[in-house]
C-alpha cells in the first residue's frame, strides 16, 4: 500500500505544494496591509500553509484508501487444492518418489479427535507428544504437484470393491491412516478381526467398500514351535492367510520388512537349506536375509503374474527406521523434529540391501505380461522424514515419574497418526487409481 501512495502523490505532490504556495502569498499580500504586523503575518501564514497543504494530503490519502477492495479470505480445499495453472498437476511422465517436503499449513486432514481408530501406540497427540510441527509437511514431487486425494471421490471409485493390506504392522499403520481419511466422510464399520487383532475387516456401507487388513509379515508360510523360539520359514509356500482370500480383491497392497532380520531357518523343497543369525546353531548355513527375501519376492511375483484372476497390485518397499545411537533394544532413540534434506539422509544397510532387492525383483524383473503390477517406492520420501516417529510418545506421557530418561523405549520405525504416512496415501491412490 506504501508503494501504491507513492507513485500516486509523487507526480502530483509538488505541483500541489507550488500551488498552495503560490495561492497563499497572493492571499496573504493582498490580505495584510500593515507592515508592522509583518511577523504575525508570517506566522499566520506559515500556519495556513501548513494546514491546508495536510489538508490536501487528507484527502488524497482518503480517496486512495477508499478505491481500495479488500479481498474476501481464499479458503483453500484440503480435497481440492488450488494450484498455479502452470503447475503440471500429477502427470504420467513425473516420478512421484523423488521429491521433497515442503510446509503445508493446512496441517492434518483428521486428528485423534476426529478419527477414534488410531492405535494406542501411534496417537502420538493422546500420549503427549509437545512438538507438532511434523503435522505441517506434505509431500511434493519434483516436476508436477501431487494434490491429497479426495476421500469422497475415492470411495465413488472404489464402489462395490475389496482393497487389501497385506503385511506387517506398518501395513496396519498404513491401512489406519487411510481409514482416518476416509472416516471424515463416511464412518466405517469393523466387520471382522482374529483372535490376536492383527488382521482385520472394514466396510464403509453406503458405498459397499471394503477394506481388510491381513498379517502375513513374512508372506510365505511360517511357523514358531513351542520348543524353542526359533522362526522357520517355507520359501517355496507362500503364506494361505493371504493366497486363499486372493481372488475376492479388486486391490491389493503388499509388503515386506523388518521381520526378514530375525533369525530364522530356512525351508525348500522338504528340507532345511540354511538359516539367517543362527550363530551355527544346528550347524546350519548362515545364507541371510537377503535370501530369504529374495525367494519370497520371487515366489510372490510368479504368483501375481501367473494367476488367472488380476487385482492391481501394489507392492509396498521397505520401510527405513529413523534409531540414532542404538537400536530398538539397545537405546535408540529418535527426537528430531524437522525433515532431512535429501543429502542429510542415508539409508542403513540393511536397508539399502532389501531395497536393492525389491527395486531387482519389481522394477527390473517383472518382464512381460505384468501390466496389473506396479511399485510403491515409498522408501525415500520415508527416509526424509525423521520427525515422524512416535519415539517415546508409544505410551502415554512416558516421561513422568521417570528419573533416567534413557531407560524408555523408543519407536523409530512405525509412524504417527496424524503424520508423514498420510502422505503415502496420496501417493498410493494416484499411482493406483490415476496412472
Amino acid at each position: 500500500m506504501e508503494q501504491q501512495l507513492t507513485l500516486v502523490l509523487l507526480p502530483n505532490g509538488p505541483k500541489v505544494a507550488r500551488f498552495v504556495e503560490e495561492t497563499l502569498d497572493d492571499a496573504s499580500s493582498s490580505s495584510v496591509p500593515s507592515s508592522s504586523s509583518s511577523s504575525s503575518s508570517r506566522a499566520f501564514r506559515t500556519f495556513l500553509k501548513f494546514f491546508v497543504y495536510f489538508s490536501l494530503v487528507a484527502i488524497a490519502y482518503y480517496f486512495i484508501i477508499s478505491s481500495f477492495t479488500v479481498p474476501s479470505p481464499v479458503f483453500i480445499s484440503l480435497d481440492s487444492p488450488t494450484l498455479s495453472p502452470s503447475v503440471n498437476v500429477s502427470s504420467s511422465k513425473c516420478d512421484l518418489f523423488t521429491g521433497d517436503w515442503i510446509p503445508d499449513p493446512s496441517g492434518p486432514r483428521y486428528t485423534n479427535h476426529s478419527c477414534p481408530l488410531i492405535q494406542d501406540f501411534q496417537n502420538c497427540m493422546l500420549n503427549g507428544r509437545p512438538d507438532v510441527n511434523y503435522l505441517f509437511w506434505r509431500w511434493k514431487p519434483r516436476g508436477c504437484d501431487l494434490p491429497r486425494f479426495n476421500p469422497s471421490q475415492f470411495l465413488e471409485r472404489v464402489r462395490n470393491k475389496w482393497w487389501a493390506f497385506i503385511g506387517d504392522s506398518i501395513a496396519r499403520n498404513h491401512v489406519q491412516s487411510l481409514i482416518c481419511i476416509l472416516s471424515q466422510v463416511e464412518e466405517v464399520v469393523e466387520i471382522y478381526h482374529d483372535k490376536e487383532f492383527r488382521s482385520k475387516i472394514w466396510r464403509f456401507p453406503s458405498h459397499n467398500f471394503t477394506l481388510s487388513v491381513i498379517w502375513s509379515p513374512f508372506l510365505v508360510k511360517s511357523e514358531t514351535f513351542e520348543s524353542s523360539s526359533d522362526i522357520h520359514l517355507y520359501l517355496d509356500r507362500l503364506d494361505h492367510k493371504w493366497t486363499h482370500q486372493y481372488s475376492n480383491f479388486d486391490y491389493v497392497v503388499i509388503s515386506g520388512g523388518k521381520w526378514f532380520l530375525k533369525a530364522t531357518i530356512f525351508h525348500e523343497n522338504n528340507m532345511i537349506t540354511g538359516c539367517h543369525y543362527c550363530h551355527g546353531k544346528y550347524n546350519l548355513t548362515e545364507l541371510g536375509y537377503d535370501y530369504s527375501y529374495r525367494k519370497t519376492l520371487k515366489l510372490l511375483r510368479s504368483f501375481v503374474r501367473d494367476s488367472t484372476h488380476k487385482p492391481l497390485v501394489l507392492f509396498r518397499t521397505t520401510t527405513p527406521d529413523h534409531f540414532e545411537f542404538g537400536e530398538w533394544n539397545t537405546g535408540g532413540y529418535c527426537d528430531r523434529t524437522m525433515p532431512f534434506k535429501e543429502d542429510e539422509a542415508k539409508l542403513k544397510t540393511v536397508d539399502d540391501v532389501m531395497r536393492e532387492v525389491e527395486l531387482d525383483m519389481f522394477q527390473k524383473g517383472l518382464g512381460e505380461g505384468s501390466t496389473n503390477f506396479r511399485l510403491l517406492d515409498t522408501t525415500g520420501m520415508s527416509l526424509l522424514r525423521p520427525d515422524g516417529h512416535p519415539g517415546p510418545y508409544r505410551h502415554p506421557h512416558p516421561f513422568v515419574g521417570v528419573k533416567d530418561k534413557s531407560t524408555i523405549q523408543n519407536d523409530c520405525l512405525h509412524w504417527c497418526l496424524p503424520g508423514p504416512i498420510d502422505s503415502w496415501n496420496d501417493v498410493m491412490v494416484e499411482t493406483i487409481l490415476n496412472r
